[in-house]
């Protein structure tokens, strides 16, 4: 495969002790196949799984394990390592070293160079799929993710285990793909200005009570971060929800209301090259909120209610044809006719339509199942996947938008 951008490029492979490491002499290979320089990084444990002989042979570098060379006692440099590198990569990535990256631990050389390390950092995870599942394991990867670093998502399939799942070390190919798009120069994205909405609006009754929907903000928060990845400056507006960004190009302003988040896509759409419509906005607000709260013991109690502010369709109206304009349709019925309309009605370039009637899909889910409809009636229909590897799908659909400008 021809990845034109790892031309050139110093990377450091770590592996560790997983039994995806026999993936790591392909990766190796296709590196040095695209001209890029390797030295490797191997912990202990990954020994047990591929010889240092054979890295070795295919990176043309020695490969480093400990600290010290216990004949002559020279010792290798971490900090020399972590400044010559462009990009460290850590493929397979087991949950004990992602543990222990998370919690600053450098009780080996891949660990300690990871921690001085000048330049970005990928991790590719490998691990059974129950291991994967770990709220343990969830919490590393965010804090890893906070720190700046990047996850390659593993794909599912037959495990080490024997068992069915999540946990697959991605294929060395689509590894060799995502470095080269990483250091692509020319992303279609790169600095463009995206507004992305996410999460739901609450509409206040009194001070303790409000209107407002299931929506977690997943899956606005994960377009957000995957927009950012891939270059884009993100104006993230988004409602009350239990999820946190630290993406260092994601700019969030936290909104409770339809008013709000009204007026902040207003204020920030006229210098945009675009926004992603995620967010569940309520429909109708209390024509009027009590500023005490609403005491009980009343046989009858109703809300007189009154339509919010209809965004996309104020973006659409002032929207120029330079600017993408994509949303979002939750539908339960009528789900060939009604996203169509809708996309019409407010000037969406395409829309992206999900079902609650589908198993796993819609509010509070970490997976979503997503079609994609453009203007021309064409459609896009995805499988259930995670609400990551979703955003990608729509992220592709964006990137293509943008290719003919």
């Amino acid at each position: 495969m021809n990845a034109q951008y790892l031309h050139g490029k110093k990377i450091i492979l770590g592996v560790t002790g997983s039994i995806a490491a026999y993936k790591t002499a392909i990766l190796t290979r296709l590196l040095i196949k695209n001209n890029a320089s390797v030295k490797i990084i191997m912990t202990p444990f990954a020994k047990e799984f591929i010889t240092p002989v054979t890295l070795a042979t295919l990176s043309k570098n020695t490969v480093l394990c400990d600290f010290f060379k216990h004949d002559d006692g020279k010792w290798n440099n971490h900090i020399e390592l972590g400044i010559w590198a462009d990009l460290m990569l850590i493929a397979p990535a087991t949950a004990n070293t992602i543990a222990k990256l998370a919690n600053g631990i450098c009780d080996n050389l891949l660990l300690t160079t990871s921690l001085s390390a000048r330049c970005p950092v990928i991790i590719a995870p490998a691990m059974d799929c129950d291991m994967l599942a770990h709220p343990a394991t969830i919490k590393n990867l965010e804090t890893l993710k906070s720190f700046g670093n990047i996850i390659i998502e593993p794909s599912a399939g037959t495990l080490a285990s024997g068992l069915e799942g999540k946990g697959r070390m991605e294929e060395p190919e689509k590894i060799i793909s995502f470095i080269n798009d990483f250091f692509n120069p020319h992303k279609k994205l790169n600095k463009k200005k995206i507004i992305v909405t996410a999460g739901p609006t609450y509409e206040a009754i009194d001070p303790v009570r409000f209107i407002g929907n299931y929506s977690s903000g997943k899956m606005g928060y994960a377009i957000a971060e995957e927009l950012a990845f891939r270059g884009a400056e993100v104006t993230l507006i988004s409602g009350p929800v239990q999820i946190k960004t630290q993406a260092k190009n994601i700019f969030c302003i936290p909104v409770t209301s339809a008013q709000e988040m009204y007026e902040n896509c207003l204020k920030y759409f006229p210098e945009s090259n675009g926004a992603v419509m995620a967010a569940a906005v309520a429909d109708y607000t209390p024509t009027a909120t009590s500023p005490q709260k609403i005491k009980s013991g009343k046989n009858n109690f109703s809300v007189k209610l009154t339509p919010t502010p209809d965004i996309a369709s104020a973006l659409g109206k002032i929207k120029k044809k330079s600017q993408l304009l994509a949303g979002f349709a939750l539908e339960t019925e009528n789900i060939a006719k009604n996203p169509y309309n809708k996309l019409i009605k407010k000037n969406f370039d395409f829309i992206i339509i999900n079902s609650p009637n589908d198993k796993g899909a819609g509010f509070l889910y970490d997976t979503n199942k997503i079609s994609i409809l453009d203007k021309n009636n064409n459609i896009e229909n995805f499988k259930l996947k995670s609400k990551v590897e979703a955003a990608k799908d729509i992220v592709d659909k964006i990137y293509k938008w943008f290719e003919p400008q």
